[in-house]
């Protein structure tokens, strides 16, 4: 239960890494002296359990077992642009550009794949060293 719940503990810590205000509101870029700042939205799923127990029967011993999974999504939403002579006003993103960025996200799962698996191997690592 325990690796569960170290399983959880760092899952969560690399999602709060990505929930800052930069994620929502992005770098600001200028182009041709006007600036445009993109705002996105970001949505997270995420879910983990574990348990451990004795078999009946056929089955005999003990077990442990435990598992998470979770989901993000990145939706650009709108880009705020400062024109040159300082007037602001904000567009909503909509066609391919949206597409394109969120594109672009669909690699985040992918991300959090990879540091679950990193972080699986250090615990394997760290307990064969143990032994």
């Amino acid at each position: 239960m325990e690796d569960v719940e170290n399983l959880v503990k760092t899952s969560i810590g690399e999602i709060q890494k990505l929930l800052t205000a930069k994620t929502v509101v992005g770098e600001p870029m200028e182009v041709e002296g006007t600036t445009l700042i993109p705002l996105i939205s970001i949505g997270f799923g995420f879910g983990a359990g574990g348990g451990e127990g004795k078999g009946d029967g056929r089955q005999k011993g003990e077990g442990i077992g435990g598992g998470a999974g979770g989901g993000a999504g990145i939706k650009p939403v709108a880009i705020i642009i400062i024109n040159k002579d300082g007037s602001v006003r904000v567009e909503a993103v909509k066609g391919s550009f949206a597409s394109a960025l969120e594109k672009m996200a669909e690699a985040m799962p992918q991300m959090m794949d990879k540091c679950c698996s990193r972080w699986m191997e250090r615990q394997k690592e760290a307990e064969e060293e143990e032994s």
